[in-house]
C-alpha cells in the first residue's frame, strides 16, 4: 500500500523538490502552501507523515502542529525550521512534533529521516502489539493499548500521543527506571543532548492527568539523579 505524505511548505521550489524525491521513494504526495489549507488537509484525509513548515502564511506552525495533535495524536510530524533559536525547535517538539530539521538542509537529510520516522512508527506499534496485554489496570487507572486509551476511576483521559507512548513504556515495565536519555531515544526517537526539559515536561503533564495528587504521585515515580520509572504493584 502507498504511503501518502502532506507537505505544508509555502515555498514552491522546497515542496516542487521534495516531492520530486518523495516520489522516488514510493510515496504519494499532497501539497498545501499556507498553514489554514495545510490543517484542513491534515484533519480531514489519513497521511502516513506531515511535513510541516515552521513559518507558513495565514497560519504558523507551531499552531498547526498543535491543532493537528489534538485531533490526531498518533500523525507523525516532521517540521522544517529555518529559524536557529532553540526555543522553535523545543516549542515544535513541546506541541507534538516527532522530529526537525532546520533550513537549509539536504534532501539526502529529509528523506533519511523520512524513512527512518516511518519505520520507528511501524516499529513502535508492532513492539507495543507484540509486548503489551490488549489491556492493563492499575487500581483506578487502566490503559487499552490496542485503541490507545486510559481512563482513571471510569472517566476517559485525554493523552497526547506521545503521553501516552511515555505512559505506555512505564507501565510496561513497572520498577524499571528509565533515564532521560533512554526515554528521549525510545518515545522520541532522536539522540540529542540537552533536552531533558522535554521529557520533564511531558511527564509533569501526564501526572496531572492521571494523578490525584501531582506533587506526590502514585503511579510514575520520580528515581532521583536517575530518571522515572513506574510504580510496582506493592507500591499502589
Amino acid at each position: 500500500m502507498e504511503k501518502k505524505v502532506l507537505v505544508i511548505e509555502d515555498d514552491p521550489d522546497v515542496a516542487d523538490l521534495v516531492k520530486i524525491h518523495l516520489k522516488e521513494l514510493g510515496f504519494t504526495f499532497e501539497h498545501a502552501a499556507n498553514g489554514v489549507e495545510g490543517l484542513n488537509k491534515a484533519l480531514q484525509n489519513d497521511y502516513a507523515l506531515v511535513i510541516l513548515d515552521l513559518v507558513l502564511p495565514r497560519l504558523d506552525g507551531l499552531e498547526v502542529c498543535k491543532r493537528i495533535r489534538e485531533e490526531k495524536k498518533s500523525l507523525p510530524i516532521l517540521m522544517l525550521t529555518s529559524k536557529s533559536d532553540e526555543l522553535d525547535k523545543v516549542l515544535g517538539l513541546e506541541l507534538g512534533a516527532d522530529d526537525y530539521l532546520t533550513k537549509p538542509f539536504s534532501l539526502r537529510e529529509l528523506m533519511a529521516r523520512v524513512k527512518a520516522l516511518l519505520r520507528r512508527v511501524d516499529a513502535i506499534k508492532k513492539e507495543a502489539a507484540a509486548a503489551a496485554p490488549p489491556e492493563v489496570e492499575f487500581e483506578e487507572l487502566r490503559i487499552n493499548f490496542e485503541k490507545r486509551k486510559v481512563t482513571l476511576a471510569g472517566k476517559k483521559i485525554d493523552l497526547t500521543a506521545r503521553e501516552f507512548d511515555l505512559l505506555a513504556l512505564l507501565a510496561t515495565h513497572p520498577g524499571r527506571a528509565y533515564t532521560r536519555q533512554e526515554l528521549l531515544d525510545i518515545v522520541w526517537g532522536y539522540h540529542f543532548d540537552g533536552y531533558d526539559h522535554t521529557v520533564n515536561s511531558h511527564i509533569n503533564r501526564l501526572r496531572s492527568k492521571i494523578e490525584k495528587n501531582p506533587a506526590h504521585p502514585k503511579y510514575i515515580k520520580t528515581v532521583w539523579g536517575v530518571g522515572y520509572r513506574f510504580a510496582e504493584a506493592e507500591e499502589l
